[in-house]
């Protein structure tokens, strides 16, 4: 990809998974090129890599828009990531080296910290990203970013209770712990009740 695409493409991104730019808007090309500076041809190619990620829908003569997802396909989501997610930080925990868990460490405090739901989800996406990286599939990766991708656009963190939103922090403080000391058994079994608490919080329990 051209480096003005790559611009393009990791601005939108970071708008869109922010929350900047809400689910089912419309996205013009040749109103993005002017508010970015660019021609529409960078702006048209970002905009098929976001679709390639599952974060734009195109449709042909209708042109592109953030996606959107029913409950039913929230719930399909929720269940590949229960299915995925836990053990990808199962397979990270002894790949993770001491600086990669500093990291992880001040990610876990940041989000705890933090005031601002806005930088709240960019924390949060940096979190799970580091243990899915850290998995070292690339298969794998690129199956969970796609699906972590719909959750995250779709989730709103005000929408969570003080309780849930305590245990969600928490999970990631225990999940770093659990990475810590190296077993991965206790990392997997935090990673699921963080997904059942997520699923919970967005879209209720199973039917």
């Amino acid at each position: 990809m051209r480096p003005a695409a790559e611009q393009v493409t990791q601005s939108l991104r970071d708008e869109i998974m922010s929350g900047a730019i809400a689910s089912g808007t419309r996205l013009g090309e040749a109103e993005l090129a002017v508010r970015l500076s660019v021609s529409r041809t960078p702006v048209r190619e970002a905009l098929s890599r976001l679709a390639a990620e599952g974060l734009v829908e195109l449709t042909p003569h209708r042109g592109a828009r953030v996606a959107t997802w029913s409950e039913e396909q929230l719930r399909e989501i929720f269940e590949l990531r229960l299915r995925l997610e836990p053990y990808a930080v199962r397979q990270a925990v002894p790949r993770l080296h001491s600086d990669q868990l500093d990291q992880l460490d001040e990610l876990a405090e940041a989000m705890i910290q933090n005031r601002s739901l806005d930088r709240l989800v960019d924390l949060n996406r940096r979190f799970h990203g580091m243990f899915i990286d850290a998995a070292g599939s690339l298969p794998l990766a690129g199956a969970l970013k796609a699906v972590t991708h719909a959750a995250v656009v779709h989730q709103n963190f005000a929408d969570y209770t003080p309780d849930a939103m305590h245990r969600s922090l928490n999970h990631h403080v225990e999940m770093v712990a659990a990475a810590r000391a190296g077993d991965g058994d206790w990392a997997e079994a935090v990673m699921r009740a963080h997904l059942y608490n997520a699923r919970a919080t967005m879209i209720g329990g199973p039917l």
